[in-house]
């Protein structure tokens, strides 16, 4: 249990360097780069815009926003983009 936490918290922290990079890469066109900042704004903003407190709601809208924002994000960005990204996070 625990080696599947570590490992898919490498995996995360790998996912997140590539986001990064493809941001910073001058290729990518800029839909795309606005889409994965309001993801990574949203994930990293200090409030919700659907509270808590409501419940279920409160707590998938992370789970609903950010994924859907990455995917679609990606799906604007040339495939070699992110592989050349991947690679680049790999090393």
């Amino acid at each position: 249990m625990f080696e599947k936490l570590k490992e898919l918290s490498r995996k995360l922290k790998r996912e997140i360097k590539v986001y990064r990079l493809v941001l910073s890469d001058k290729r990518t066109p800029k839909v795309p780069k606005l889409l994965l900042a309001l993801a990574i704004g949203y994930f990293l903003m200090p409030f919700d815009l659907i509270p808590e407190f409501i419940p279920i709601l409160g707590q998938l809208d992370d789970l609903i926003i950010v994924p859907s924002l990455i995917i679609i994000a990606l799906k604007f960005i040339p495939r070699e983009i992110v592989e050349d990204c991947r690679k680049k996070a790999g090393d």
